[in-house]
């Protein structure tokens, strides 16, 4: 799955202090290999070079955790 500028993302990354965040792309740069990295913006910063299996639409996150609240 691709994202687009403006798209609202969970970012997945255990080294980064953004991990678990709900953010929104505001860059799409593709690789000399044909893929896709982004630039997430998060309310106290961003993270650049963010490769898409990093990232999940944050409405799918959300639905997933009130499910899991719910049992």
């Amino acid at each position: 799955m691709s994202f687009e500028e403006g798209d609202a993302v969970v970012y997945h990354d255990k080294h980064s202090e953004f991990d678990g965040q709900t953010g929104e792309i505001t860059q799409v740069v593709e690789t000399m290999f044909g893929d896709a990295n982004y630039t997430v913006s998060f309310e106290e910063g961003q993270e650049a070079g963010v490769p898409e299996s990093a990232l999940e639409p944050a409405d799918e996150a959300e639905a997933e955790a009130e499910a899991e609240d719910e049992e």
